[in-house]
């Protein structure tokens, strides 16, 4: 099924792992912690956003 959504839930420890996976979809604030880029384009990178979800160490990073 294609990845149509993609979010990050409280808890991020800011690893930076996320974003050197994938950074067309992850960005980093100034805390470090990760978020999901408004120009995202979600569907040319459907297998770095379930690598990166997959790897997350905090398992915060989820998507439909």
């Amino acid at each position: 099924m294609a990845v149509t959504k993609v979010w990050i839930e409280d808890g991020c420890t800011a690893c930076g792992l996320c974003q050197e996976v994938c950074p067309a979809v992850f960005g980093e604030n100034d805390e470090g912690e990760a978020f999901v880029k408004d120009n995202a384009e979600i569907a040319a990178n459907e297998a770095c956003i379930r690598e990166a979800a997959g790897d997350c160490p905090v398992e915060v990073i989820k998507y439909e």
